[in-house]
């Protein structure tokens, strides 16, 4: 499937579920425009304020800047501030990524914008929240997930712990929790008519999405010692293998029968070892056995060994290969252009409002005159901002 090759200037098309739901993003890296990005691809209209010195320029984060228009605006200067004032004031939401205090010093916090729109909902992005000892503190993702126990528990026994990208901090407990935080005060507005400020920190996200292994820990069922546990590599029927190609395959075989299957295709179902499954005193026994199994056979033949024998099964795909994989290919999990970039395609899906395919980036700039009119800008006033250097 290949990417949508509508022009990036253009308003955007209706699709998707919150189409006519329009967000203001104070441009940023990470987590801030992936939550913008998700409200984009569900149809929201979001205007990216970026900066003046970038105008012209491609965006930085073509994938995650999708979606968008974007105007330029100089933020330290007080006509700035005001146009981006009169752009929230038909806005649903305003989305800021900074280190707390500063959108106050600009004059754009939450007490300013709440004042020109009351229903406003105020969306903050940041790794430590609002408030707390480390709030004003510089920090990454790798940072955030350290102080809240995932990053500890993610690694081999006896190993160091392993970095898993950044995907727990910056975006599953940072971007989309942020999502999630500005669609239910968005419910909350329509039933109410007021706005409220949405404190979406990494820290908070990342500790839930530790529930389901917190809830192991309090019910004695998970070792604070890393690579020792069921959903951490230390089973070896839930666990990465080797194969003869130096590829790997993925084991998912926790349930019983599964478990049973897995035996069957790999020829330990009469090896006493394997009689127990969670004998763990004997897990290393049992995947060293596996591992060597794996390793006789390359990662296409254990894919045909596998398939449709319901064992919990996958090959371990890197991203330039995951796209081609049949089941991605049939749903169009990933878009791919006509020069080879990859993306992964709006989720989840809508049966009554579908999403239309993504807009690609837009040249940073490109829509500023456009959306000071829609804001009830005139000729004279773009005039004079851009004489001032308040937008390019």
């Amino acid at each position: 499937m290949t990417t949508d090759s509508t022009d990036p200037a253009a308003p955007p098309r209706p699709g998707g579920p919150l189409s006519g739901f329009r967000v203001i993003e104070l441009g940023g890296i990470g987590p801030g425009p992936f939550c913008a990005m998700v409200l984009g691809d569900l149809g929201a209209e979001v205007i990216r304020v970026d900066r003046p010195a970038e105008a012209g320029g491609a965006a930085s984060r073509g994938i995650l800047h999708r979606n968008r228009r974007s105007v330029t605006v100089d933020l330290k200067q007080p006509a700035g501030i005001a146009l981006v004032k009169d752009l929230v004031a038909g806005a649903d939401v305003f989305l800021e990524g900074f280190r707390p205090g500063v959108t106050e010093r600009l004059g754009l916090g939450p007490e300013e914008l709440l004042a020109v729109n009351p229903a406003l909902i105020y969306g903050r992005m940041t790794g430590w929240g609002q408030d707390g000892p480390l709030a004003r503190e510089p920090g990454h993702d790798i940072n955030y997930i350290a102080l809240t126990g995932a990053l500890h528990a993610i690694g081999p026994e006896g190993g160091d712990p392993v970095v898993p990208l950044n995907l727990i901090g910056d975006f599953g407990g940072g971007g989309m929790l942020l999502a999630v935080g500005v669609l239910a005060a968005a419910l909350h507005a329509r039933a109410a008519g007021t706005g409220q400020v949405v404190d979406a920190a990494m820290t908070d996200g990342s500790a839930l999405l530790l529930a389901h292994t917190l809830g192991f820990l309090a019910a004695g069922r998970w070792n604070t010692e890393r690579g020792t546990n069921l959903l951490d590599g230390a089973a070896p029927y839930y666990a990465t293998y080797r194969c003869a190609d130096d590829e790997h395959i993925a084991l998912g075989s926790a349930e019983p029968q599964f478990y049973a299957r897995l035996l069957r295709i790999l020829g330990l179902t009469d090896d006493p070892d394997f009689a127990v499954q969670d004998d763990r005193a004997n897990w290393p026994v049992m995947k060293a056995k596996i591992a060597r199994v794996v390793a006789g056979r390359t990662r296409e033949e254990w894919t045909e060994e596998f398939e449709g024998r319901e064992a919990c099964f996958a090959p371990v795909l890197s991203m330039t290969e995951a796209p081609s994989h049949p089941h991605n290919a049939a749903r169009g999990t990933f878009l791919v252009s006509e020069d080879g970039v990859i993306q992964p395609a709006p989720a989840p899906r809508f049966s009554a409002t579908p999403n239309a395919d993504p807009r690609p980036a837009p040249v940073v700039g490109a829509d500023t005159d456009a959306v000071l009119s829609e804001a009830g800008c005139d000729a004279a006033r773009i005039a004079a901002l851009r004489a001032s250097g308040a937008v390019k």
